[in-house]
């Protein structure tokens, strides 16, 4: 039996639409659809971000005054641990100077060292869904500037540091509902 051109091609099409169909469809795919709950924890996340540092930005303009005073901070510890405790969410300081006044505040681990460079490199933010004993979580990190010369008060270390940029950040773990 011989093939013409035209055979060829026609058996070739037919063994593409019955055979090769999947890879059709794969390589030609439409992206996947936006995920609303990760859409609505990323809006949580920057809901609590603003919450977080424009409370923390108040409580030094208003109420540190002297290198004795507790430090916004440090408060800011103690109601991110609340939050934890409750189940609410987890957030942390961390350190993106590379010498952090407290060792806690170092990256924790490899998403954090990553949020860290790409917050350095100008990203206005860093995130990334993960799955932790069979639930999703939003984990995100956004930057934490020098926003005012009070901050030197506390940190010393900042002065040389323009205002705006970032010397740490907060690193949310939000689960997505």
């Amino acid at each position: 039996m011989s093939f013409t051109s035209r055979s060829l091609l026609t058996l070739l099409a037919v063994s593409l639409l019955v055979c090769g169909s999947t890879w059709i469809t794969t390589s030609i795919a439409e992206p996947a659809k936006p995920d609303a709950a990760v859409a609505r924890t990323r809006k949580q996340v920057l809901m609590l971000d603003d919450l977080y540092k424009t409370a923390i930005v108040l409580i030094t303009d208003k109420y540190v005054q002297r290198e004795t005073d507790l430090p916004a901070g440090t408060a800011f510890k103690a109601l991110f641990s609340a939050m934890k405790k409750k189940g609410w969410h987890e957030v942390r300081l961390v350190d993106a100077t590379g010498e952090p006044l407290v060792e806690e505040n170092a990256p924790a681990d490899d998403f954090e060292k990553a949020a860290i460079a790409a917050l350095l490199a100008g990203n206005p933010g860093f995130e990334q869904v993960i799955e932790k004993e069979g639930r999703r979580f939003l984990r995100s990190a956004t930057p934490v500037p020098v926003v005012m010369q009070k901050c030197v008060l506390c940190h010393p270390n900042y002065k040389d540091v323009p205002e705006g940029r970032a010397i740490g950040a907060l690193s949310y773990i939000v689960p997505v509902e």
